[in-house]
């Protein structure tokens, strides 16, 4: 699938809207990235990009990105070194499953939003951002 097509069936007030509800109730970050290339190795290409935005650098090493390459019709989540410790590999087996069902339907938003309210559900329970 072309990049410019995977954008077109989303419906992107909706996935920046869940990604707004989910960091509202966390300290982390979630951040989306969908590249125009061609990716043969996805998780790979995830964890260059996650350095590349400095996702690594945050206090709590709490952030979480989900990767997309349409071309390839791949994608990976990964989390830094604060969250995975606390969920471990099998949450990322679990939520790549779930969202992976969105997009064998083409509900490209839908699973997009899944992985971002799951993923802040995660991170908020704990990292919680503190009441003002």
């Amino acid at each position: 699938m072309k990049p410019s097509d995977f954008h077109r069936n989303i419906r992107h007030e909706a996935v920046a809207e869940a990604i707004r509800q989910a960091e509202s109730k966390t300290t982390g970050c979630i951040r989306l990235v969908v590249s125009p290339r061609h990716v043969d190795d996805v998780v790979q290409m995830a964890q260059a990009e996650f350095f590349k935005l400095g996702m690594d650098r945050s206090p709590g090493r709490n952030g979480v990105l989900i990767f997309v390459a349409p071309r390839s019709r791949k994608f990976a989540v990964i989390g830094d070194q604060g969250v995975h410790a606390l969920c471990g590999d099998r949450f990322w087996q679990e939520l790549t499953l779930v969202m992976s069902q969105y997009f064998q339907r083409g509900d490209f938003s839908g699973g997009l939003a899944h992985g971002v309210e799951r993923a802040g559900e995660l991170m908020a329970q704990h990292f919680p951002r503190p009441k003002t």
